[in-house]
């Protein structure tokens, strides 16, 4: 890819010399008249190196630099002036232009600073990805598992990873949805730039849009300054969207847009902006059912779903159960040796999860707080814990017959428990541990309906 350099100044015979040696030089170059059209572009769009005179009608060098800065981070900047001021080289250095240079230069110095600048930031961006990798090694070994449903989810996390295909992670709440987002990102060629997270059911509906795509100011009420959304954050990294499924209707139709064309249009702003962003989404709701219900546009969800994700719930990987629970023992014991007696592990084993990874976490959290001695038993369980482990003569009543797949177990078990209290979803939810919006959706996944037989 070409090094992009924005050169900024408002002589046009100067700028059409430097801009014609710039090009020869391979680089390809943006010209603005002035600081004002200069800072319009840094805001629509990404550039390597910003290259501005310092007297220029409406935004000077110094001011501009201070703009850009802001606006673009890392973006280096080298500023030209007739007058060779030190105090005002030095100002420059502080608000951290890259290099300075005086007129008349030779073509030479201008291709050493350009270059000299364009190197400093390769090893300040090299640095930045090696502790990405020191940080995604610490992280992936909080990734643990040896169960089949575990090792085939991480191989496909392998496989993607690398790519820059959109990708929507499917799973109950609590499975770690964006902990494998996570491992996406570190895996892929972006992890050296940011992973921004955007938690679309936590933000008030009036405020997600310009908390996605920003706002300029005046925009409305409140906005007193620009501000730039998480798509712009995310510019060259990663930007995941959890629970996508609860953005209205109108704002799917700006996301659709920024997915397809990768431009997004801050509110109240009068062009779009260009963003280079790898976007993953994730939900716990069945997207193909709000699309037949009219609540999410069906365009966006194949725009979404280029690469499908299930992250499987606690009950598909129980062999995983132990070495989960070791983990956060080791996480919340603070160097003390802590064990799990086996009629607790064995408790851990038989029951439902219905918060899945999440829940246990915060219960082994839970009991290594409050235990009283460093060997955790079933006894150290709190009163409150779902409605306890079943019993053995409850556990044979609902025995699977062998050769079962575990779908065909759980649609048993729902169907059970709903004959059981006679199709009343609230106490069959009850008895198997489980909120009763998650047995809804099971019945609906299974097409389990009151009129047919019992399993």
């Amino acid at each position: 890819m070409s090094i992009r350099i924005l050169l900024a100044d408002d002589d046009a015979a100067l700028r059409r010399v430097i801009q014609f040696k710039l090009k020869q030089k391979g680089y390809a170059v943006a010209v603005a008249e002035d600081g004002l059209k200069a800072l319009d572009a840094i805001k629509r769009e990404r550039y390597d190196l910003l290259l501005s005179d310092m007297k220029m009608p409406g935004l000077s060098g110094i001011e501009l630099l201070e703009q850009a800065k802001a606006a673009q981070p890392d973006l280096d900047v080298i500023l030209i002036t007739a007058f060779a001021d030190i105090s005002q080289a030095v100002q420059a250095v502080k608000l951290g232009a890259a290099d300075y240079l005086t007129k008349p230069f030779e073509d030479e110095q201008l291709f050493v600073a350009i270059e000299k600048s364009l190197k400093l930031k390769k090893l300040q961006d090299e640095n930045k990805f090696l502790r990405g990798q020191l940080h995604g090694r610490d992280f992936f070994k909080s990734i643990v598992g040896v169960s089949r449903p575990f090792k085939e989810l991480m191989a496909l996390v392998d496989k993607i990873a690398p790519t820059d295909a959109t990708v929507l992670i499917t799973g109950e709440s609590g499975t770690g949805k964006e902990v494998v987002a996570r491992a996406i990102h570190l895996k892929s060629l972006r992890s050296d730039r940011d992973f921004v997270t955007v938690n679309c059911a936590a933000i008030p509906k009036d405020l997600i849009e310009s908390e996605l795509f920003g706002h300029v100011r005046g925009a409305f009420t409140g906005a007193v300054r620009d501000k730039k959304g998480k798509f712009e954050l995310a510019d060259r990294g990663t930007l995941f969207l959890d629970e996508v499924s609860e953005l209205n209707i109108e704002l799917q139709a700006k996301l659709l847009r920024a997915v397809q064309e990768r431009v997004i249009e801050p509110v109240g702003a009068e062009r779009g902006v260009e963003v280079d962003v790898r976007l993953l989404a994730a939900t716990n709701i069945n997207l193909k059912e709000q699309v037949a219900a009219g609540k999410f546009r069906e365009d966006l969800f194949y725009r979404l779903n280029v690469i499908p994700v299930h992250v499987p719930s606690l009950r598909e990987r129980p062999e995983d159960i132990p070495i989960l629970t070791s983990a956060f023992l080791r996480k919340f014991g603070q160097g003390a040796d802590i064990s799990i007696s086996p009629d607790l592990h064995e408790g851990l084993k038989r029951y439902f999860w219905p918060g899945n990874i999440r829940e246990l976490e915060n219960l082994i959290e839970r009991l290594v707080i409050l235990r009283k001695s460093d060997t955790l038993a079933a006894d150290d369980l709190p009163a409150d814990f779902g409605a306890g482990f079943p019993e053995p003569a409850e556990a044979d009543a609902e025995r699977i017959p062998g050769g079962m797949t575990f779908h065909e177990a759980e649609k048993k078990l729902i169907v059970d428990a709903l004959n059981r209290f006679g199709w009343n979803r609230t106490r069959a939810a009850a008895h198997l541990n489980i909120p009763r919006h998650v047995l809804v959706y099971r019945m609906k996944k299974y097409d389990i309906n009151e009129n047919q037989p019992s399993a």
